[in-house]
């Protein structure tokens, strides 16, 4: 079952943006199918993904009916050690999963297959029991909500060492190298989960973004541990208060160098995984 875990779980991850809700639709399918006739399934595999995929739109759309608040941030994965670990190459990168909120769960999932795991729309149109066409039309329309021209960026060293100098600059109060470093439609986002009070929920714009960016580093940071990682294949910061895990602060870069996303996860049940 943990082979079959590890395949499947970045198809249900990359739908549903939460690690519980993907594990939970993974072990349904799987206790499902091997409860089942399992000797009446010729593709395995196929059989599998199917399943998860469509269990995982499922949930989706049930989610989206119960979510809280007006930010909602996609649960953070570790991916460090994605060269070695079989499946994490697969995980979405984290500024893309923000984006993919702007879809509903069935354009989401043509996206994902199409994009991320090369499906043809004949192998979309099997997995969704649709037609080619409308799996040409969910990507289409897809494209046309994400702005197709938008390119996410993986981790690049560059990145990491941009990420030290805005460090230095937050630490020292340094206004003029932070407007060097951001963008000036930099977007910033903080999700509490509706248990941790944020300062604030988000904010755009370089003078917003800097001013609240040396708000909470000095009432909240100061005295925190900081430790550089890597978040679904993006430069990351997890910041520790006494040896707990407060914030998984994620970072969005533009195809300039500059940082146009600060993304801020303090819900204390998106961290468990971490």
């Amino acid at each position: 079952m943990n082979n079959w875990m590890t395949i499947l779980f970045p198809y249900a991850y990359n739908i549903l943006g939460v690690v519980e809700d993907a594990k939970d639709a993974v072990q349904e399918v799987l206790c499902k199918h091997l409860s089942g006739r399992r000797e009446m399934v010729e593709n395995e595999k196929a059989y599998l993904i199917k399943a998860v995929i469509n269990q995982s739109i499922n949930i989706k759309e049930k989610n989206k009916r119960m979510r809280y608040g007006d930010e909602w941030l996609p649960e953070p994965v570790a991916t460090e050690q994605a060269d070695t670990g079989v499946g994490l190459n697969d995980i979405a990168a984290y500024s893309l999963l923000i984006l993919l909120e702007k879809l509903n769960p069935k354009e989401r999932a043509v996206f994902i297959l199409k994009e991320g795991f090369d499906y043809s729309h004949e192998d979309i149109a099997e997995v969704l029991s649709a037609t080619v066409e409308n799996s040409r039309q969910l990507l289409s329309r897809a494209k046309r909500k994400l702005d197709a021209d938008k390119q996410v960026a993986r981790l690049d060293k560059s990145q990491e060492v941009l990420l030290g100098k805005f460090l230095d600059a937050v630490r020292d109060k340094d206004i003029h190298s932070l407007e060097q470093l951001l963008t000036q439609d930099i977007a910033y986002a903080a999700d509490g989960g509706g248990v941790i009070k944020v300062v604030a929920t988000h904010r755009s714009g370089i003078r917003e973004v800097i001013a609240l960016l040396l708000l909470v580093y000095d009432r909240f940071l100061a005295d925190a541990v900081s430790v550089p990682t890597t978040i679904n294949h993006q430069p990351a910061l997890l910041y520790y208060r006494e040896g707990r895990l407060f914030l998984c602060q994620v970072y969005g870069f533009a195809a300039d160098g500059k940082i146009a996303q600060i993304n801020n996860v303090l819900d204390p049940v998106k961290l468990k995984s971490l």
